[in-house]
């Protein structure tokens, strides 16, 4: 069996998140969908798992749920495939809700290239391209 990635993410409006992820290019899987939470299919093995607070809070035994506008746990990366698709993808999320910025790095654009884009809960992906 080929190992899958489930990054899961709280979101206050999962009907917003959901066309927000899938103007990405993430397509809805509808066997793992409710009001609860919306399984979002970047490919066969890695998925955005989009959860309401209420679902989220029940896994987390006594913490509590990030407001991910003001305060950052974890950044997800994706790889693309050209620099080009990194820009694509910055600003598709722009265009429907979300934002993007770059941080410099230190290397240069022919070695790696990312730019950092935060959905519309604030959950940041970090869009990258490396030369291998």
């Amino acid at each position: 069996m080929n190992k899958m990635i489930f990054v899961n993410l709280p979101v206050t409006d999962m009907q917003r998140s959901i066309k927000f992820y899938e103007a990405l290019g993430f397509k809805k899987n509808e066997d793992f969908s409710d009001a609860n939470g919306t399984g979002m299919m970047w490919d066969d093995n890695i998925w955005v798992m989009l959860l309401t607070h209420e679902f989220y809070q029940q896994f987390l035994r006594g913490q509590l749920v990030a407001d991910t506008q003001a305060v950052s746990g974890s950044m997800t990366a994706f790889s693309m495939d050209s620099i080009e698709e990194v820009k694509k993808f910055a600003q598709t999320a722009k265009e429907n809700g979300g934002d993007f910025y770059h941080v410099e790095l230190g290397m240069s654009e022919e070695q790696m290239y990312e730019l950092e884009v935060k959905d519309p809960d604030g959950n940041i992906l970090s869009a990258a391209w490396m030369a291998m």
